[in-house]
């Protein structure tokens, strides 16, 4: 089971373009029993929500005006207003941070769940944290150690499903006392593999940068939590939890159990005297990017956040018409990572305009904790909509400021490399690709500021 999902993490990882390494007689994945097995679950979700047909969601390839993604500025905000995640459901304006925590927060939290990413079921199977190895290495003259790590899942209660999350954390082996740690979604690469992102000259990786400044570099791999598929979806930890059954409308999507995955990372570093349990980063890209700030906004834990190039339920607007549409995540590909009841809004009656929150609450429930969004060139990133994710980071401003911090101090578009990080809220477009390397440098200034130096 473990050499089937490290095979299939790598299959899928490939298979989006990010890599060009392979695996020497890596076996072929049949992808169309992949696509329906995915068709089976899709339509098995339809039928409980009473859906028959989902409008299709914006394509890339087509010329057709209707299914063509929209780039036009004039065309992309077609809804005036958005949810002011000052106000109330039932109309009551926030006034102070004890409101916003006992009344707001808990109601956004609950919409969040119900209609966007699903509840974590309340027996989801205890994990057993264990050191599957620990070695003395060098990153660029640092002598470091490196600490394999796997989550095993008590699966007494359904035999047939494994589950056994992967993790890696690497820090200086000189570091003094409890250290700060930077958590990414990513994939841990075999030994003797590397990766280097397409067309970027070599250059210090975002963990050497880390532990040069004596903090711990962790990596937790999406794949061995749940798999980036409906195919995977009566698997995994959502499919060890249903034992083996289907989803119910208000069940997680994959988008919430990797943030589940990553807090039971941390779970374990608050039991490692070596790690400072208080100062823990969570990061991603992509779709990754979304799983980062889910992870944030729901588990107040996680002391800072970077968000990059997340996107269409992300960080950019549902009700923006701009790139990726709500279609898309309602379709077939990708309405595993949401919960089933949000595929209604992709069906009519219902639209964007339905929904009762919108993305830049999901920002705000992050507040006050810091939280940098991050954004590539035009040319990469306007699938994402990055005008779209500055806007929301704008909209969640002012529950930051209610909590007393310093969100963004203007709505108007900085441009490449001109970023604002002057509060806890911060948004910045750098002039690479679909990825956060050139940010990360800001990202670790931004941390070391409001959390480790706190």
């Amino acid at each position: 089971m473990k050499r089937f999902l490290l095979l299939l993490s790598a299959a899928l990882f490939f298979a989006q373009g990010q890599a060009a390494a392979q695996f020497p007689g890596m076996p072929r994945i049949n992808m169309d029993s992949l696509r329906a097995v995915t068709a089976v679950d899709y339509a098995q979700m339809l039928g409980q929500l009473g859906i028959q047909e989902v409008r299709p969601g914006r394509d890339g390839n087509s010329t057709d005006p209707d299914r063509a993604p929209n780039y036009n500025e004039y065309k992309a905000n077609p809804y005036l207003y958005y949810p002011d995640p000052l106000t109330t459901f039932s109309g009551k304006k926030v006034k102070n941070a004890k409101q916003w925590r006992r009344e707001r927060r808990p109601e956004l939290v609950k919409v969040f769940e119900d209609e966007i990413y699903g509840r974590i079921p309340d027996n989801v199977p205890a994990i057993r944290w264990e050191v599957v190895k620990e070695e003395k290495i060098d990153m660029e003259g640092i002598p470091c150690i490196r600490r394999d790590l796997a989550g095993v899942a008590d699966n007494s209660a359904c035999p047939s499903i494994e589950v056994r999350l992967q993790a890696q954390v690497t820090w200086p082996e000189a570091a003094k006392g409890p250290v700060p740690v930077i958590m990414e979604f990513g994939f841990i690469f075999p030994a003797g593999m590397s990766f280097n992102f397409p067309g970027r000259p070599p250059g210090k990786s975002w963990q050497q940068q880390v532990v040069e400044r004596g903090w711990a570099a962790a990596v937790i791999s999406t794949g061995s939590i749940q798999a980036d598929g409906g195919y995977g979806l009566r698997s995994g930890i959502i499919g060890l939890t249903n034992q083996g059954d289907f989803r119910k409308p208000t069940d997680w999507g994959v988008l919430r159990a990797w943030g589940w995955g990553a807090s039971k990372l941390l779970d374990y570093f608050e039991t490692e005297p070596r790690f400072d349990a208080t100062k823990v980063a969570i990061e991603g890209v992509s779709r990754n990017g979304k799983a980062a700030l889910v992870t944030m906004a729901f588990d107040e834990r996680f002391a800072a956040a970077l968000v990059a190039s997340a996107g269409e339920g992300g960080s950019s607007p549902w009700r923006r018409d701009c790139g990726e549409s709500l279609g898309n995540l309602a379709g077939s590909g990708e309405y595993h990572w949401m919960a089933g009841n949000f595929i209604k809004y992709g069906a009519d009656p219902l639209c964007e305009n339905d929904l009762p929150i919108d993305q830049h609450e999901l920002i705000a429930l992050c507040a006050p904790r810091p939280c940098f969004i991050s954004s590539g060139t035009w040319d990469a990133d306007k699938w994402q909509d990055l005008i779209g994710m500055f806007m929301a980071t704008v909209k969640a401003t002012p529950v930051y400021e209610l909590l007393g911090e310093k969100g963004m101090d203007t709505d108007l578009y900085p441009g490449t490399n001109v970023g604002i990080i002057k509060g806890k809220l911060a948004f910045r477009q750098h002039d690479g690709g679909h990825e956060s390397g050139p940010n990360w440098p800001y990202f670790l200034d931004f941390f070391d500021k409001y959390v480790v130096k706190k």
